[in-house]
């Protein structure tokens, strides 16, 4: 919908593919994608990537005119529409995010309150921290935004919230790290990670979690949101 100039001879491209917003594994696998088949830059290829915003400058010294002035970022192209392939481009974003990496120990994503060991809690954590490329993005992570993450993505892939606590507990690094109260804390983030907006107007919410730790199932936990909504 946007293609940029960002100097002479270098283009950024902006496709929409959707109006929602999109998962950090997804958009990510996407951008990689799009990068492989038109051969862009890779290093370009990244969720938290934002571009460059037309009328500033490009400031990299290796991109000044002969005359030593940092290049105007210029649009080439506008044009408000969703790019023709987005939901078959969606679809193939979201099937490599959901396989596995290799060498990842398998492990049977349901609703069931199944217990979680140690090991398997920290190899969840640690697969998902690669998949991501936490690292590589962040010298220093916040550990609080990243457990929000991943219970996200686990309540999404229909773990059941004792089972993401343990994940959290169990695999997020030098847990409990500077939690005076750690199952407050796993409470709030349960909270958050299942009700991410809460409702404009009308009925608000003040612990969604506590239909979580009475037992009901995420299924039970949407149609309760829907019914919450005004």
């Amino acid at each position: 919908c946007v293609v940029l100039e960002t100097s002479p001879g270098h283009l950024q491209a902006w496709i929409h593919v959707t109006a929602s917003p999109l998962e950090p594994c997804i958009a990510t696998a996407m951008a990689r994608q799009l990068a492989r088949q038109y051969h862009g830059d890779p290093a370009s290829a990244d969720w938290r990537h934002m571009g460059r915003l037309a009328g500033f400058t490009n400031q990299k010294p290796e991109r000044r005119t002969l005359y030593g002035y940092a290049p105007r970022v210029k649009i080439v192209h506008a044009h408000a529409t969703l790019a023709p392939g987005a939901d078959t481009l969606l679809e193939s974003a979201r099937n490599a995010c959901r396989a596995p990496s290799p060498g990842a120990v398998g492990l049977h994503l349901s609703s069931t309150v199944e217990p979680i060991e140690a090991a398997q809690a920290n190899h969840i954590y640690q697969n998902l921290l690669c998949q991501w490329r936490i690292a590589q993005r962040f010298a220093q992570p916040d550990w609080s935004i990243v457990d929000l993450w991943v219970a996200r993505h686990l309540l999404s892939r229909g773990l059941s919230p004792n089972q993401v606590k343990d994940i959290l507990r169990l695999g997020s690094p030098r847990f409990p790290r500077r939690h005076g109260n750690a199952a407050d804390y796993l409470r709030r983030t349960l909270d958050r990670a299942a009700f991410p907006f809460p409702p404009q107007g009308g009925t608000r919410v003040k612990h969604p979690y506590s239909l979580f730790a009475a037992g009901a199932s995420t299924q039970d936990f949407q149609r309760w949101l829907e019914g919450a909504r005004p």
